[in-house]
């Protein structure tokens, strides 16, 4: 069987923009965000990119027209010879019901409920309606979808079978949270025996998200909601807990737990300047106050540890329901290494996986295996998430010739060994290999690499490279078989999707400064030769000449723009930082 997932409403950031606002600092607080595309043949993912690697909009809600034309074209197939229509969303009557009595029994004058009415009226038949879906992919495709041929999948079902086929498809209790789905924000449940069973009674509809409370104070300390969150959860760790006034006012003011692994929060998600009243009076502060960086900290550790104390809550409940040794967690609040570690070691479940798809781009994966499973197809391991774009050397040698008076370049006998001589000095290296990984992550294939044996190479690459805040930290990625000597791993065996942060082993806290947060800690990627034989060359070449065991690997691309996906990409990306080399195939490139 044929399957073609994908996600994306081409009307959604219009409509979202007119009715809701979701403009500016707001702009990704709609349905559809990262927009992508997917193959499954016989079970099989075979192709899966990102809309965003290829329209160049970082985030995108667009229609993925260009993902589904190059998924198709990689497979050597046409619209015509596809089975079944996986799409990521699904507004049954049941959610349509609730959204209208969230209307006509909240708050508010009848003018202003038969106005939300209005809005809730344009936005299904703009974007949640089946017909809007199929008029949608008619519109941008050319192609008319048979009726049954379109398979809806609901939201949160979708994240879990990412996560259920990337985990290899074993039976596993599952938590799912995020923003908010169709309506609701959380579920939880297991699969069993192939079967997915939701526990419903403790789910958590979006009135009361905790991903979405996340994002307000995301926004509070003047970042971008649905966006920027992991630099909340990286603020947190610069916390000391000497230095930390007593109690959490988030935890005594904000998140109410209750039985049965729910919670609650006091204001909808979207009134924002009640929580900005809230926050100020609880935290103590004023406007004038937010922009302090001891004051910051403060309030990102209280989130990070809200976060904590709501999903612990939500498992040990989970764990009272099913007997399964191993949680699948998915959704954009799966994005918390932090917390994802603290689940592993704390819950008590043997095992804690989360996907390189965790967060929206994955459900157009999670949907299409839905359906192939629905249709009696066994997911095929091993899902690998360098699943995009690869480009020749052809290719490549032609964009290098475009960019003759700008750079020089020479083809190397081996990259591996040529390259971990470069990165034994103070340098900052493009690394462009493969196919293009799937996900918010950069995995070893479009990388910027750089030694971290040196204190300052975190301030080089944030200042002259990446052109972010100071405060961030950078991943390593290490060999896997290495992965223990130099981190504490704990229950973990492997780390591939960047997904986890483990400590550094007190033996090699002072050889690593640079791929280490001020906490301690590292957000690691394990490598093997099986999974990516260039970049564990690389690592095994590296460490042979320095004595270092990882090299610091961040996501190639600025700030506000998406990973590089093509050869011009990269160039144009080199030539507007300070980075020293691109190795591009098998071309080192360095600037005129």
């Amino acid at each position: 069987m044929i399957v073609l997932g994908f996600n994306g409403f081409s009307k959604g950031a219009g409509l979202f923009a007119r009715y809701y606002r979701a403009t500016g600092i707001d702009r990704h607080m709609l349905f559809g965000h990262d927009s992508g595309a997917c193959l499954v043949v016989d079970g099989r993912l075979v192709a899966a990119v990102e809309e965003e690697r290829l329209n160049r909009e970082k985030k995108t809600s667009a229609f993925p027209l260009n993902a589904i034309r190059w998924v198709l074209d990689e497979a050597g197939l046409s619209l015509g010879d596809v089975d079944a229509f996986a799409f990521s969303w699904r507004f049954s009557d049941e959610v349509l019901n609730a959204m209208i009595a969230e209307i006509a029994d909240g708050e508010g004058t009848a003018d202003q409920k038969f106005g939300r009415l209005k809005r809730l009226t344009s936005i299904y038949e703009g974007m949640f309606s089946r017909a809007a879906v199929l008029g949608d992919f008619e519109e941008h495709t050319g192609f008319r979808i048979d009726g049954d041929r379109l398979h809806t999948v609901p939201h949160h079902i979708a994240h879990l079978m990412c996560g259920y086929g990337v985990s290899g498809g074993a039976d596993t209790a599952f938590l799912i949270s995020d923003g908010r789905a169709e309506w609701l924000s959380a579920i939880m449940g297991e699969v069993r025996g192939g079967e997915v069973r939701v526990f419903d009674d403790a789910s958590i509809d979006s009135r009361h998200s905790l991903a979405m409370l996340f994002g307000v104070i995301t926004r509070y300390l003047g970042f971008t909601p649905n966006n920027d969150e992991y630099k909340v959860m990286g603020l947190a760790g610069y916390a000391e807990p000497e230095g930390t006034p007593p109690g959490n006012p988030l935890l005594e003011h904000v998140l109410t737990l209750r039985p049965g692994g729910t919670y609650e929060i006091p204001y909808h998600p979207r009134a924002v300047r009640a929580y900005y009243a809230l926050f100020d009076r609880i935290f103590g502060t004023g406007p004038d106050g937010r922009e302090d960086f001891g004051f910051r900290v403060r309030v990102a550790r209280a989130a990070q540890e809200m976060v904590e104390v709501a999903t612990a809550h939500q498992v040990a409940a989970l764990r009272g329901r099913s007997d399964l040794p191993r949680l699948v967690f998915e959704g954009g609040l799966a994005l918390n290494c932090v917390n994802n570690t603290k689940l592993l070691e704390e819950s008590g479940y043997d095992e804690v996986e989360v996907s390189y798809g965790a967060s929206d781009p994955g459900v157009a994966i999670g949907a299409a295996l839905h359906v192939a499973h629905q249709a009696g197809d066994a997911i095929v391991p091993p899902v690998s998430p360098y699943l995009g774009p690869q480009f020749d050397d052809a290719t490549i040698t032609a964009v290098l010739a475009r960019y003759a008076g700008r750079v020089r370049s020479r083809e190397l006998d081996d990259v591996a060994a040529e390259t971990a001589a470069l990165l034994q000095e103070k340098v900052v290296v493009g690394w462009f290999q493969g196919r293009t990984e799937y996900g918010p992550r950069a995995l070893g294939n479009r990388s910027i690499l750089a030694n971290p044996r040196f204190d300052d190479i975190k301030d080089i690459i944030n200042t002259r490279i990446k052109h972010r805040e100071p405060f961030r930290p950078f991943a390593p990625i290490v060999l896997e078989d290495a992965a223990p000597d130099v981190f504490v791993m704990g229950k973990k065996r492997t780390s591939p999707y960047m997904t986890f942060v483990f400590p550094v082993q007190p033996a090699h806290v002072d050889a690593i400064p640079g791929a280490a947060h001020v906490d301690g800690t590292s957000r690691i990627q394990t490598v093997t030769p099986e999974g990516n034989p260039l970049m564990a060359a690389l690592l095994a070449e590296f460490t042979a000449l320095t004595g270092v065991p990882c090299l610091i690997n961040t996501s190639f691309n600025v700030a506000g723009e998406p990973i590089v996906n093509a050869p011009e990409d990269a160039v144009a990306c080199f030539l507007n930082t300070e980075m020293d080399y691109l190795v591009l195939g098998r071309h080192l490139v360095t600037k005129v």
